[in-house]
């Protein structure tokens, strides 16, 4: 007798393909800029969130205001979501994912709805904090942002290289900490290139400021040209 074989993972990677692209669709025809944020916990993602939007929305950058949203992801606890709801003018709202370690497609759309994406310019997702399975699931994004922070090393591309390689762009977090750790920027580039070569990388410090500003206004211009 003949056995049949469904290869489950690659089935719901399909399915979930499928339903992402369809979201994208949708999102372009609210004008809505969706950004899929990955990185190991205690990287920095919601600092580096905080700094993104004050940037994003001092008179000097924004010559049209942007209008924001920030979805925090996590296994439970709504810490990141009432951080930002106190430090910055986004609105945010906290997606419980039920012991799963990424966000797919379907849970993107049930928090866009929550969170009314439709008055919105761009919406962060801050997705579980971890560097292996966010990369195998679309969640609909228009961009992918990988943070890293120095503590973590220089070699994590070579550790990690499917997180790398679907970046669309990489951010190195904690700058102000490089004396203190084993980290050499040109060391990471050399790692990045070889999985990632097209992928900009700027370096930041949530303490200092350092490269903030350069990292939003780059992020802007992204976003002024998927609202044309």
């Amino acid at each position: 007798m003949d056995i049949k074989t469904i290869e489950l993972k690659k089935t719901i990677l399909e399915d979930n393909d499928k339903d992402a692209e369809l979201l994208r669709a949708q999102l372009k025809g609210t004008k809505t800029f969706y950004v899929n944020v990955m990185s190991s916990p205690g990287s920095g993602k919601t600092t580096t969130l905080v700094s993104t939007i004050r940037a994003l929305q001092e008179p000097a950058n924004a010559q049209r205001p942007l209008k924001i949203g920030v979805m925090e992801a996590d296994i439970d606890s709504d810490v990141d979501a009432r951080t930002i709801a106190a430090q910055t003018d986004a609105a945010s709202v906290q997606l419980h994912t039920g012991g799963m370690c990424h966000l797919d497609a379907e849970m993107s759309r049930q928090g866009l709805r929550e969170i009314g994406h439709e008055d919105l310019d761009l919406v962060f997702l801050e997705n579980v904090g971890n560097l292996v399975c966010p990369a195998e699931f679309d969640t609909g994004a228009h961009m992918k942002a990988v943070i890293l922070s120095v503590p973590e090393g220089d070699d994590k591309p070579l550790k990690y290289p499917l997180m790398f390689d679907e970046a669309d762009v990489v951010l190195v977090t904690k700058i102000d900490a490089m004396e203190a750790f084993d980290f050499a920027p040109e060391t990471f580039r050399e790692n990045l290139a070889g999985v990632n070569p097209d992928a900009p990388v700027f370096f930041l410090s949530g303490a200092t400021g350092e490269g903030v500003a350069e990292w939003a206004a780059w992020l802007r211009g992204q976003i002024e040209k998927f609202l044309v």
